[in-house]
């Protein structure tokens, strides 16, 4: 998602092939974007970013990330560029970093920490990448080899922006970087969180941390796990690091936990079902108070932009996203664009609820799609609905995708219409007690797997009498 703006910026503003000096390192190397071109592009993906998802409504976090963001950034290789750090409401564990200063950390990701070093860690670390210019870097050698060739028509930046979506495990993503850059940026938020007097001993917390995430069958991992050096030898290499300096170095470090873990007391843990949320094949919006049912076997994703299933043989998707105006104006809007062909349309009723309909075959790069697209007024509201399948796929899919679609209606269940999220609470503990036995006596309403993850350790580890522990209560039932 965050790849595609950023390049559609980027050929806007391709000049002539260059060089410059690389802040961190002192090479020359190629370079065919300007700083302050580097800043414009980095200013709008992060503006359409906090439009789509938003920063948390907790300032006390907030606070924090930019407090340590900004002791970071000041004492760089690039003290004046135009640096922001956000707390984004998202539940995937995460942190990326836009070209130009603009930085991004999930709360997901802050309720897996344990304390403001591990941040400090990982916030050095997205730094890194802008101060290195990871990211202009990996544009300009992109726009090298795009120089020449012919653009390829796309069926629509509705349907083409989710294209790969669920193959990607649905974090926020960016562009991704070499494994060589990757091991520089951990290297420099080492460096940087230690010359703000953090104790590093804490980075090797956070690359276990994502070991065991990375272990977790579906977890909402970062796209460090992807592109990053392996968590196992990032842990290695940390403890080198620590292990190097000088006795006594770090005496007086900041580790800052208990501050730390006050400021996601109470905070949403996991997918905010307020938003959104599945029960099975069922796709349930309190807010919005409306469901649909996703064809069985399909894998679904809730994104802030959009509802999205796929087929399992990637053969046919449907998107549940925002319309513009009238049922009428919004599938007149999406059929009117360029390679779209309309085979049949016209005026229905879903559930009770004023519609419009047109089948359609689109043009796309490797041949004729399929389609269905449905504008649903709900509740002074149009949603548009739109199925895409590829010509073999029609034959299996599309009597799935009507039956998708009939099925939007309202949602009347007062359980669902107040449920409520999941939240972090913190455990003081009376006496000394495993991991393992703070499960069993504080019970969560996630698996106790979970648990051991979020506070950093071991069912066998074990905590002394008056250290605080995080577990999760409330949220959706399995």
């Amino acid at each position: 998602m965050r790849t595609t703006a950023i390049m559609m910026t980027t050929a806007l503003t391709i000049g002539v092939v260059g060089c410059a000096t690389n802040p961190v390192t002192g090479r020359r190397e190629l370079s065919l974007i300007s700083e302050s071109q580097e800043i414009q592009m980095g200013r709008e993906a992060s503006q359409g970013d906090l439009k789509r998802v938003g920063e948390t409504n907790r300032v006390d976090a907030q606070a924090m990330v930019r407090r340590i963001g900004q002791q970071i950034s000041s004492k760089s290789e690039r003290p004046n560029l135009p640096w922001e750090f956000h707390l984004l409401d998202d539940a995937a564990v995460n942190a990326f970093a836009y070209p130009g200063g603009f930085i991004f950390v999930t709360r997901g990701l802050l309720t897996h920490l344990n304390s403001e070093a591990e941040l400090a860690e990982v916030i050095g670390h997205e730094i890194g990448h802008v101060t290195a210019k990871h990211t202009v870097a990996s544009m300009s050698k992109q726009q090298v080899a795009q120089i020449g060739l012919a653009a390829g028509s796309v069926l629509s930046p509705q349907v083409a922006k989710y294209g790969d979506l669920l193959g990607t495990g649905a974090s926020l993503l960016f562009l991704k970087f070499g494994r060589d850059d990757e091991t520089q940026a951990d290297a420099l938020g080492f460096r940087y969180s230690l010359a703000q007097g953090y104790d590093v001993r804490e980075a090797p917390k956070v690359f276990k941390t994502l070991s065991r995430l990375a272990g977790e069958s579906g977890a909402r991992i970062p796209e460090w796990q992807s592109t990053h050096p392996d968590p196992g030898n990032r842990v290695q290499v940390a403890e080198k690091k620590v292990a190097a300096l000088p006795p006594g170095s770090l005496t007086n470090a900041k580790v800052n936990r208990e501050a730390f873990l006050k400021t996601v007391d109470g905070m949403v843990f996991g997918e905010n079902p307020r938003l959104g949320y599945f029960k099975g094949t069922r796709f349930l919006h309190p807010d919005l108070r409306f469901q649909l049912d996703f064809p069985n076997g399909w894998k679904s994703v809730n994104m802030p932009e959009a509802v999205v299933s796929q087929s399992s043989d990637n053969a046919a998707q449907l998107q549940l996203i925002p319309g513009q105006g009238t049922p009428t104006q919004a599938v007149q809007q999406f059929v009117g664009q360029q390679g779209i062909t309309v085979r049949q349309s016209g005026q229905t009723t879903i559930n009770g609820l004023p519609a419009v309909f047109a089948q359609f075959d689109a043009q796309a790069q490797d041949g004729t799609l399929k389609g269905i697209a449905a504008g649903v007024q709900y509740q002074n509201t149009t949603y548009l609905l739109v199925g895409i399948m590829s010509a073999v796929g029609a034959v299996q899919h599309t009597n799935a995708i009507d039956n998708a679609i009939r099925s939007f209606r309202a949602l009347t269940d007062a359980a669902s219409l107040n449920v409520q999220p999941a939240v972090v609470q913190l455990v003081t503990l009376p006496e000394t007690m495993t991991a393992q036995t703070f499960v069993q006596r504080y019970p969560s309403s996630v698996p106790a797997a979970q648990i051991y993850v979020i506070n950093g350790a071991e069912a066998t580890t074990s905590f002394p009498r008056g250290a605080i522990l995080k577990r999760v209560i409330g949220g959706v039932s399995p």
